[in-house]
């Protein structure tokens, strides 16, 4: 068993129900299906490598979505836009 992550994952009904949606609906892109049971499993209260070896990713992208949602919702009550990809630096492709 790995090591307890300082983020403990709480989920109110809705927030569940939400995560699960996106989890379980066929025309999400995979990122977002995976981001979504990363926070369901740690709000079941997994570890990061046991959520990283059930879903065949790496512990670190479990540490950083985890550490994501965890930061944003203690913010803003509400982790939702945490599992957003944020905007990338630079100046955006210009095509002519």
């Amino acid at each position: 068993m790995g090591r307890h992550s300082p983020f403990d994952i709480a989920l109110d009904g809705s927030e569940r129900a939400r995560l699960e949606r996106r989890a379980r609906k066929s025309t999400t892109p995979y990122r977002d299906v995976i981001r979504a049971r990363i926070i369901l499993l740690a709000a079941e209260g997994l570890s990061n490598t046991e959520i990283a070896a059930k879903l065949g990713i790496s512990r670190t992208t479990v540490v950083t979505w985890r550490g994501r949602y965890a930061n944003r919702a203690e913010k803003s009550k509400s982790g939702r836009e945490s599992l957003e990809d944020l905007p990338r630096p630079g100046q955006p492709p210009k095509y002519t």
